[in-house]
């Protein structure tokens, strides 16, 4: 089952999402700021990030930043009632997977998601040629340290 991750400060909206998501078979997991959306993060693997660009507190564009440093090939897709075309360009630093203008079309969000899985699964096994045994715990700790070992002292794989 695909586990998802919502950021959004907007609860009403987001809870209705997150019924709507399991109705169709999804894990939802709903944050309500980026702090929260980056803890949860930190704690538990997902496979597909929905977050929201205008938020109190940390904004989407820097809880992407954080996403990305804790679970690297986490695909974002980014909700926002303001489109900006500089907050747009700065999401896409940070690997953004697709802009989404709120009021959300639901079908056009599930098939953004699915795409958005689909992409990670292509991502995870370009990434898979290591030499760590599947199912280790801390095999995404591990590979994540290596990876930063390599970059540090300039060592390629």
């Amino acid at each position: 089952m695909m586990k998802l991750l919502f950021v959004d400060d907007e609860q009403t909206f987001l809870k209705y999402l997150a019924k709507r998501l399991v109705l169709d078979g999804f894990t939802v997991k709903t944050t309500f700021s980026g702090e929260e959306g980056v803890e949860a993060a930190a704690n538990q693997d997902f496979d597909v990030a929905v977050v929201d660009l205008q938020m109190p507190g940390i904004d989407g564009i820097e809880v992407q930043k954080r996403l990305k440093d804790l679970q690297p090939n986490l695909p974002c897709i980014v909700l926002t009632g303001h489109g900006s075309v500089e907050n747009a360009l700065e999401s896409g630093k940070y690997n953004a997977f697709k802009f989404l203008s709120k009021p959300v079309d639901m079908d056009t969000l599930i098939e953004t998601i699915n795409a958005a899985y689909d992409y990670r699964v292509q991502q995870d096994k370009a990434g898979d040629s290591d030499d760590f045994p599947a199912g280790t715990k801390k095999e995404g700790a591990i590979k994540k340290m290596y990876g930063k070992f390599r970059k540090l002292y300039g060592v390629e794989k």
